[in-house]
């Protein structure tokens, strides 16, 4: 192998590396609820009252 195919090699994967990087902060960004305001998880219910629609 020659130096340019290790840097080829190289590059490729920062590139991957990158892809990655910004496809997981994607589907990870914090979604809203159907009232607009923002949802981190199912602990958000638990100041809302009970069955009240």
């Amino acid at each position: 192998m020659s130096q340019n195919d290790i840097l080829f090699m190289v590059l490729i994967g920062i590139g991957i590396t990158s892809l990655t990087l910004v496809a997981v902060q994607f589907l990870r960004r914090p979604k809203r609820d159907n009232r607009g305001e923002w949802y981190e998880g199912p602990w958000d219910d638990d100041d809302r009252p009970r069955g009240a629609p």
